[in-house]
């Protein structure tokens, strides 16, 4: 599902010229993503191709995440898919969003034994750190999906998800 893409190698060089250092490459790129990418569902789905979404610029969180891995794998630089779920805190002094937490996707990009993985999130243009929750990692969607199975019979289908995060011993509801 994400194959190292020329175009998307081409339009990753950007943030990497010659002498800058890999995380900060990483950054840029993260940033611009989030900067030159519209968030739009339901103009994808799970079997979007990485080259649609360069084009189109726009797109959710996992075609952020395959964009950005296509780009530096075209790089030589190994690029992982996350998945899991990620914490929103509500303004001062308003109810944490109830059901408004969902399933999310980022990168995680290796710096090395020296450094690990570093996990960036395009969609949000963020370090990854207390706020992300990993479910799992693989080479993309294909690798971690969240469901499985086989689904037998007619009519019409649709599946819903709702997570709600909250640290241990917060009250569900309370100002966050």
């Amino acid at each position: 599902m994400v194959p190292a893409l020329p175009a998307a190698g081409a339009y990753a060089a950007e943030s990497f010229p010659p002498g800058r250092p890999v995380l900060e490459g990483l950054l840029d790129l993260n940033g611009r993503i989030r900067r030159e990418f519209r968030f739009r569902a339901g103009v994808t789905d799970i079997s979007t191709p990485v080259a649609e979404v360069l084009r189109r610029r726009e797109g959710v969180c996992q075609d952020f995440s395959q964009v950005m891995i296509s780009g530096l794998r075209a790089l030589g630089l190994p690029a992982r898919y996350v998945s899991g779920y990620i914490r929103t805190r509500p303004p001062p002094g308003q109810p944490r969003r109830r059901g408004a937490d969902q399933s999310h996707a980022w990168v995680g990009a290796w710096l090395g034994p020296e450094h690990g993985w570093v996990d960036l999130d395009p969609t949000n243009d963020v370090v990854v750190r207390d706020e992300h929750v990993v479910l799992g990692w693989g080479r993309d969607y294909g690798d971690i999906s969240p469901v499985r199975g086989v689904m037998l019979g007619g009519g019409e289908h649709g599946l819903s998800i709702g997570v709600d995060l909250e640290p241990v011993g917060e009250e569900a509801g309370a100002a966050g």
